[in-house]
């Protein structure tokens, strides 16, 4: 199982949000590129990239720290956030990321999410963010009607290859990942899995290893590696 650590920026700087709220933000370091940096240096594989602004706005803000980071980081990186044309791809594919996470426009273009998926194919990740079982979109502020598996399965109908599966209402409150909830998406689909959201401890992290024979292939991790709940080497070490 591979650990992801979170990188979210926002005006330039690494924050944590709680919530998807934009209200409760924490800043952890003035400059994501030293904090790519040093997760690298202590061992991660992947860097998860979270354009926060862009999110919000519908498209690539914090280009110039998220481009560095992809050119001196020396591993792959995901990204998301705003990502909702095939020119936002593009442009991040060109840039050397490895995927792109695609969310909000899954949910609301059928069309254009199968020509993602079909264009990219495992270079594209469809982003399902979930609150109370139901799917949300525009960086969490807006909700839908489609339950979380009938949305995925449509996902992978559509030729979707890959997933990241956030609950909302575990984000950032270091009180334990949504197993239950992640258990059933994996086992509802045929695609690999990254968990996110709620990890607050090692325990968190083996309870996500646990799921790897239901096709949960990784863990985010975001909020306890910068309060020092543990250390990146430490969550590594427990997925073995």
């Amino acid at each position: 199982m591979v650990i992801f650590p979170a990188i979210d920026v926002r005006g330039g700087r690494c924050v944590r949000l709680t919530q998807g709220d934009y209200g409760r933000e924490t800043i952890y370091a003035e400059d994501p590129v030293e904090q790519a940096h040093r997760f690298v240096d202590e061992g991660a594989r992947w860097l998860h990239i979270v354009d926060l602004d862009g999110a919000r706005e519908g498209r690539p803000v914090n280009v110039e720290p998220i481009r560095r980071i992809v050119r001196e980081g020396g591993v792959p990186v995901q990204v998301g956030g705003g990502i909702r044309t095939l020119e936002s791809a593009d442009e991040w594919l060109a840039e050397g990321v490895s995927r792109v996470i695609v969310g909000t426009v899954l949910a609301r273009d059928a069309g254009l999410a199968a020509r993602f998926f079909e264009r990219y194919g495992e270079r594209v990740v469809a982003g399902i963010d979930a609150r109370q079982g139901l799917v949300a979109v525009a960086g969490w502020r807006e909700g839908t009607s489609e339950d979380t598996v009938t949305f995925a399965r449509r996902m992978v109908s559509l030729g979707a290859r890959r997933a990241i599966f956030t609950e909302i209402a575990v984000d950032g409150s270091l009180d334990g990942v949504a197993i239950e909830a992640t258990r059933g998406l994996a086992e509802a689909l045929r695609i690999p899995v990254i968990a996110s959201g709620g990890v607050g401890s090692l325990a968190d992290v083996v309870a996500v290893r646990e799921l790897a024979s239901v096709g949960v292939e990784g863990l985010i991790v975001g909020k306890a590696l910068y309060e020092g709940r543990f250390r990146l080497a430490d969550a590594i070490a427990a997925t073995r």
